[in-house]
């Protein structure tokens, strides 16, 4: 078994060398400070679940398995590439337990086929797990309280990406522009219309909705103007559209901060993507992140969600995350709960207070 590890981490290495280049960046988020502004949110598009069972007793008697899903992301995304590290290496530590990763729409998809047990365990951004939580998601006022955070993973961040072509050089002139925000009811797409909106540009730009790599090839061909992304960097969509064409990184955290978007979803933190990230863009550009977390749903057995935290941080799992990705060089257990705004899993409280985090009561 663990030769199917090593393997896996060769291929999804050798995957993410040909695809995306540039050094790993090494910045903290901070709390990004914001004058106010009116609170507008976005559509959370459909949803669809891949049924599994969910068992909510105890962890089954020895030779008899619990099978769980654990909701990834679109197929080559980081948040596949995450789920499918996990399930392997928990699979590998516990010998009770059989998780399948799942390719998904992403963090909107995740958070309600986890908060209905369609699926046990997935990766959601922590902005929709705080506003889903409130009933506050747009257009969508159930309120998803049995997603509960395990771990934080990385920072998703944001990226708007434009050809040179385009003669965009700030987020002023998009207006009229042609503009992919994502999959619809991914959390990128959701990231992409809180930002617009809270700026009042939402209604002025052409949106599209692509996947990354869709946008980027869309891009290419001179269909769009330019794309968002959120996740971790560099990207292997953004640096596969600089192969198409000449590419510019926007700052999109300047605008935020005058347009009151950080008061309205104080979640979000600044970050700066690291100049040499992408081809032809040598500076740091100034941004925002989210973060990507590690959830369970609230009747997964705490032994089974603390045991599947030990494999990980403390039986090698991290360090096969970081070989796989650089982004989980941002993981760590002295990283703790940084990012975590909702209360956690029993088992995650269990494990984080026995490794020295100290929890407020409001997280347990």
């Amino acid at each position: 078994m663990v030769s199917r590890i090593r393997l896996l981490t060769l291929m999804l290495v050798a995957a993410f060398v040909l695809s995306a280049c540039g050094g790993t960046p090494a910045a903290s988020p901070t709390t990004a400070p914001a004058p106010a502004g009116d609170a507008t949110t976005a559509p959370a598009g459909d949803a669809t679940t891949a049924p599994a069972d969910a068992p909510t007793e105890a962890p089954a008697p020895s030779g008899e398995k619990l099978r769980y899903a654990f909701g990834g992301g679109p197929v080559g995304g980081v948040f596949q590439v995450y789920a499918d590290v996990l399930a392997i290496t928990i699979n590998e530590k516990l010998p009770n337990v059989d998780i399948t990763a799942e390719g998904t729409g992403g963090s909107a998809e995740n958070l309600r086929s986890v908060n209905a047990g369609d699926r046990q365990f997935g990766i959601v951004y922590s902005g929709d797990v705080s506003l889903g939580s409130e009933g506050l998601l747009p257009e969508d006022s159930t309120k998803y309280e049995n997603v509960m955070p395990v771990a934080p993973l990385y920072g998703g961040v944001a990226h708007l990406v434009v050809s040179v072509n385009s003669g965009i050089t700030s987020v002023a002139d998009l207006v009229g522009k042609r503009i992919a925000l994502g999959n619809a009811g991914s959390g990128a797409a959701l990231s992409a219309e809180r930002y617009f909106k809270a700026l009042g540009l939402y209604d002025q730009i052409q949106v599209e909705f692509l996947g990354y790599s869709q946008a980027a090839a869309a891009m290419g061909d001179g269909q769009l103007d330019g794309f968002w992304v959120l996740a971790g960097f560099p990207n292997s969509s953004v640096t596969e559209a600089s192969t198409f064409t000449d590419i510019r990184v926007i700052d999109i955290y300047n605008p935020g901060v005058e347009g009151g978007f950080f008061t309205q979803y104080p979640f979000y933190s600044q970050r700066a993507i690291t100049g040499g990230a992408y081809p032809g863009n040598d500076a740091d550009v100034m941004s925002f992140q989210d973060t990507a977390l590690w959830v369970a749903n609230k009747d997964v057995p705490a032994e089974v969600v603390y045991d599947a935290l030990k494999a990980i941080y403390l039986d090698g799992g991290l360090e096969t995350l970081q070989t796989t990705h650089p982004s989980a060089n941002e993981m760590g257990l002295e990283v703790g709960i940084t990012g975590i705004a909702n209360k956690l899993h029993p088992g995650a409280v269990k494990f984080w207070e026995e490794h020295g985090v100290t929890i407020p009561d409001e997280l347990k």
